[in-house]
């Protein structure tokens, strides 16, 4: 599917039609997962993103860490840039790319005179699997939120849900590149969350589980053997449900040895507040657990 569209450019946004006949889409996709499983899609940066579907800064739970780093006229450029990256990658048709190719030029050799590239209008065209990922983030009845927390900062991963059968899983780094795959089930989506919180598969066997309330959790009086886990965890996580309905909330630490996982059943509960540590399977099963709720 291509759409076209004059728009007031680059640095407002191009704004593409990203209606598609969705059931259709998903039924196809549905079943070519059943036939070949789970598949990456594509890979774009927060730039690309901002450019393809502008609207979506404000209106998608995916982060964009990179954006707020740059300055206005930065972000102009670096549109531009990626504008570049995904005509070049022939992910975009750009039906009159010599004018704005003379306007990157002239901004190029006389900046202060130039005109920027957000006063061109561009002639728009992307490719299916552009417009598939940019749609399905956006037309989700709910998603799995999930935060990494280690040493090196906070990355992020979403499972968009679709259906039994069909799942856009999106990872996004803390450098903005945001990776797309299709998962054919929920317990597809499961595997690729459980590898992002537990990336040195410490999760071994399961344990006693232990019964918390509020207040253990905000005075820290949550036991010795979870508080060392918590103090020493290289990796946490953090899973929640988003849907019309508040969803649980997982918490988990890695350490060295185990993995812990502290479940929240509903926010501000005064009780459904479980704590243990966990072996891959019953991770999986909680994961997975999240994921088909609602």
């Amino acid at each position: 599917m291509q759409n076209s569209n004059n728009t007031p450019g680059i640095g407002d946004g191009i704004n593409v039609d990203l209606d598609m006949e969705l059931q259709e889409f998903r039924g196809i996709l549905a079943e070519a997962l059943a036939e070949g499983g789970t598949q990456p899609l594509l890979r774009l940066t927060d730039e690309e993103i901002a450019v393809l579907d502008p609207d979506s800064l404000t209106d998608c739970v995916a982060p964009t860490p990179r954006l707020p780093e740059l300055s206005p006229q930065e972000r102009e450029w670096a549109y531009a840039t990626a504008l570049r990256s995904l005509v070049s990658r022939e992910a975009v048709e750009i039906a009159n790319i010599e004018e704005l190719d003379a306007v990157l030029r002239s901004a190029e050799a006389h900046p202060e005179t130039a005109d920027t590239p957000s006063g061109v209008n561009t002639d728009l065209r992307i490719t299916p699997e552009v417009s598939l990922a940019l749609t399905l983030r956006r037309t989700a009845a709910r998603a799995l939120a999930v935060e990494q927390h280690t040493s090196s900062g906070t990355t992020h991963m979403l499972v968009y849900v679709h259906g039994d059968d069909l799942y856009l899983v999106e990872r996004v780094t803390s450098g903005g590149l945001h990776m797309f795959t299709l998962a054919a089930s929920a317990k597809d989506a499961a595997d690729m969350v459980l590898l992002f919180v537990d990336p040195f598969e410490v999760a071994d066997k399961d344990g006693r589980l232990q019964e918390l309330t509020p207040e253990q959790i905000s005075t820290d009086d949550v036991g010795t053997a979870l508080s060392e886990a918590i103090n020493n965890a290289l990796v946490v996580g953090q899973a929640v449900l988003l849907s019309d309905t508040p969803g649980p909330l997982l918490t988990t630490y890695a350490t060295q040895q185990s993995l812990w996982t502290v479940y929240v059943e509903k926010p501000n509960a005064p009780t459904g507040i479980q704590a243990r540590p966990v072996g891959k399977n019953t991770l999986r099963k909680m994961m997975t657990n999240l994921i088909t709720q609602g």
